[in-house]
């Protein structure tokens, strides 16, 4: 896997004390950026689905209907 450097100004205070307590920031920031890409993710295909719903003149229950009824059609 490659990597990347990723440089960000944090408070001085904000460093030393996450050194004294033995953070490792960057584990902390790797997985705090991992969360958002996720939820920024989902809100994108949340938004993109209700497009798609509107443009199709379906609620979303009549969308979910419809994709409950296809898996019993198998």
């Amino acid at each position: 896997m490659s990597t990347v450097v990723l440089s960000v100004r944090v408070r001085k205070g904000l460093k030393e004390e996450a050194e004294r307590l033995g953070i490792d920031v960057r584990s902390v920031v790797e997985k705090a950026l991992e969360e958002e890409v996720k939820r920024v993710r989902r809100e994108k295909f949340r938004r993109l689905l209700e497009e798609a719903l509107v443009n199709m003149k379906l609620s979303a229950e009549e969308w979910v209907k419809a994709v409950k009824e296809s898996r019993l059609e198998r």
